[in-house]
């Protein structure tokens, strides 16, 4: 079903945190929502990649890059896994690359930037916690909803009516 964050807003005033409008929007599916999975990294895709690989289906995963713009956190092949396993977006604060080709592919990505750097390897970071930015705090099994205006979260899941 169709959504649109500013009617969630409207109705849902007391339920929403709405984050600061840093992000862009570049996967082919521009309005995503879903429960929410995080991962803390610093310019290192390992996580992502395995998180990504996993079932996703009514899942969005948060990626807390720290906001760096040295490197991209994922890419085309890692965003094709999502789609894959059924995730119905990401939300990276960092930078992404191939932006061209995760255009064209069905999921929601909100990132801050490209950068065509790919990241290391390590696999250092960590999974399921808080992670702060932009102004929200983003929970695991708390919902998310983007859309071409904006991102907002909610303890709850939000009835979502025909947008406009």
């Amino acid at each position: 079903m169709s959504f649109l964050t500013t009617d969630l807003c409207d109705a849902n005033a007391e339920l929403v945190r709405v984050a600061q409008p840093m992000f862009a929007i570049y996967g082919g599916r521009k309005r995503f929502c879903g429960e929410i999975a995080t991962i803390k990294v610093h310019e290192d895709n390992v996580l992502v990649r395995d998180a990504l690989s996993q079932p996703g289906k009514g899942k969005v995963l948060v990626v807390d890059g720290g906001g760096s713009l040295r490197c991209a956190l994922m890419g085309d092949l890692i965003a094709a896994l999502a789609v894959q396993n059924g995730w119905e977006g990401v939300v990276i604060y960092g930078c992404i690359r191939d932006s061209v080709a995760i255009g064209a592919l069905d999921i929601g990505v909100r990132a801050l930037n490209t950068h065509p750097l790919k990241s290391r390897k390590k696999g250092a970071g960590d999974t399921n916690l808080v992670v702060t930015f932009a102004g929200v705090d983003f929970v695991p099994g708390e919902f998310l909803y983007a859309d071409e205006d904006g991102i907002i979260v909610s303890r709850q899941a939000l009835k979502l009516t025909a947008a406009n």
